[in-house]
């Protein structure tokens, strides 16, 4: 075939301790119960690749019938306005638990070379390995069937070197020949490491070397928090790479995601002292980030997959939320800070009087996520740019009274 010339690794790990329910960052949570998609299952519905090659690779049969039985029923909109049936874009590779040690061995590499196929044809496609653990498991026994010296845990010795073998042949690439094609190849690959134990030799020699990273929290879970993603230990290597595209669409999703971090972050470090002393203890600014951190957290980061409006979240949407969020938290602080130093009768503002007042305001962030994307992009900033002006104004008229 034609030649390749190198391109950019993608790839992502996605961590899921066992029986853990749990789906991607920025599509809908699966239903509470043992019979939830998984998150790779989320990726295949509401991914904008062009197509998508599972591999279910050791996992129950039942999951394999589950996604022959639901996918045709789902759609999606092409770009000319067709609706079309999301199996038109699938392929399946099954090679559940019951199968034999070779054929689960062997389903990564199949999934693969399926993927590469389609990519040097110009396509960009989506391949996800679900789980490699269990294929990382078939690779010991047959390791084991060999005589071959193990290693950690019983693994063989050249695991590592098989694992980023297979993830390095994800990227995008310029297909030599004609006509010109351009293609990718992102491999998301899932992780379950026995007990949620991440010193497992699969999880470390998997972090080792992808770039993306989505721990998945089991507490997260069973408080029924979907996407169960943890914010606090779940990173992406891709994030300076990718500002110029950022700064492009929006100018502030770069800065506003850097301060939503921050908030979260710190939200983390004042749980400890809020067990120990309450909330009323805390300083003023304080109490600010602890509440948008519950902002953040439960009208920006959970969501809701039974509802048309939060099954999947368009990038506008996103930034737009997550910026009247972070100007509400800039401006509640301003506020204190400025009254503190300037009140003269004792009459300072605090935020107990900014949720009593603005609690109107509160409630609107809350209810951003309710906005539905069939509006239209134009009709859905338009309604978020009116409620960013509405909380600078809120804030002066709140100002001025105790000035």
């Amino acid at each position: 075939g034609d030649g390749i010339e190198a391109g950019v690794q993608a790839s992502v790990a996605l961590l899921t301790p066992d029986t853990t329910l749990t789906t991607r960052p920025d599509t809908p949570p699966p239903p509470p119960s043992t019979s939830s998609p998984n998150p790779l299952q989320a990726l295949s519905k509401y991914s904008n690749s062009d197509g998508i090659i599972y591999v279910g690779c050791g996992e129950r049969g039942n999951e394999m019938a589950e996604v022959l039985m639901d996918f045709p029923a789902l759609t999606m909109t092409l770009p000319d306005g067709r609706e079309e049936s999301i199996m038109q874009r699938t392929t399946l590779v099954a090679n559940t638990s019951n199968m034999p040690v070779a054929a689960r061995e062997a389903s990564i590499y199949t999934g693969i070379t399926l993927a590469e196929y389609f990519r040097d044809m110009g396509y960009n496609f989506s391949m996800m390995a679900d789980s490699t653990s269990r294929w990382a498991e078939a690779l010991r026994e047959i390791s084991g069937r060999l005589a071959e010296m193990p290693a950690d845990s019983g693994y063989p010795a050249y695991l590592s070197a098989r694992l980023a073998s297979f993830y390095e042949r994800a990227g995008r690439v310029k297909c030599l020949g004609s006509p010109a094609r351009e293609g990718s190849v992102t491999i998301v690959g899932a992780v379950s490491p026995p007990g949620g134990d991440f010193s497992d030799p699969v999880t470390t020699a998997t972090l080792s070397i992808v770039q993306v990273f989505w721990g998945l929290d089991k507490k997260l879970a069973q408080r029924k928090h979907f996407p169960s993603v943890n914010w606090l230990i779940s990173y992406s290597k891709y994030t300076k790479g990718l500002e110029p595209f950022y700064d492009k669409f929006d100018p502030d999703f770069v800065s506003v995601r850097k301060s939503a971090r921050e908030i979260l972050q710190k939200e983390d470090d004042l749980n400890e002292i809020v067990q120990l002393v309450g909330k009323d203890a805390l300083a003023e600014g304080d109490k600010i980030t602890l509440e948008t951190a519950r902002l953040i957290k439960d009208d920006f980061l959970q969501q809701n997959s039974f509802t048309p409006y939060d099954k999947y979240c368009p990038f506008y949407k996103s930034v737009d939320m997550l910026r009247n969020m972070i100007a509400f938290h800039n401006a509640a602080n301003a506020a204190v800070e400025r009254s503190a130093s300037s009140a003269s009768d004792g009459s300072k503002l605090t935020f107990n009087v900014i949720k009593t007042r603005l609690s109107d305001v509160l409630y609107k962030l809350s209810s951003q996520k309710f906005e539905d994307p069939a509006e239209g992009e134009e009709a859905l900033r338009a309604k978020f740019a009116a409620l960013s002006d509405e909380i600078k104004d809120r804030f002066r008229t709140l100002e001025e009274e105790y000035r």
